[in-house]
C-alpha cells in the first residue's frame, strides 16, 4: 500500500509499484524484455497515474496497518 504513508510515498517506491505491475501484467520476470522500451514507457506512464491518484485522493482515516517491505523512514 501506497497511500497513507508517512511519510509519504517516494517516487521510487511509486515506479517500484508500476514495475510491479507491468510484470505481472506482462508475466515478465526478468531479462532484456524488462529494459524494452515498451516497459519502459509503460512503468513511466503508470508512474505517473499513480502520483496523480495519490495526490487526488483524500487522507486515510487510519494508516496502513504495515509499511511496505523494504520502507525506510
Amino acid at each position: 500500500m501506497l497511500r497513507g504513508l508517512d511519510p509519504p510515498a517516494k517516487a521510487e517506491e511509486i515506479r517500484a509499484a508500476a514495475l510491479q505491475y507491468v510484470r505481472k501484467v506482462g508475466a515478465l520476470t526478468s531479462g532484456p524484455l524488462l529494459e524494452s522500451a515498451a516497459v519502459v514507457e509503460a512503468v513511466d506512464r503508470i508512474a505517473d497515474a499513480t502520483d496523480r491518484l495519490l495526490t487526488a485522493l483524500a487522507p486515510r482515516r487510519r494508516p496502513p496497518s504495515t509499511s511496505p517491505p523494504g520502507r525506510r523512514t
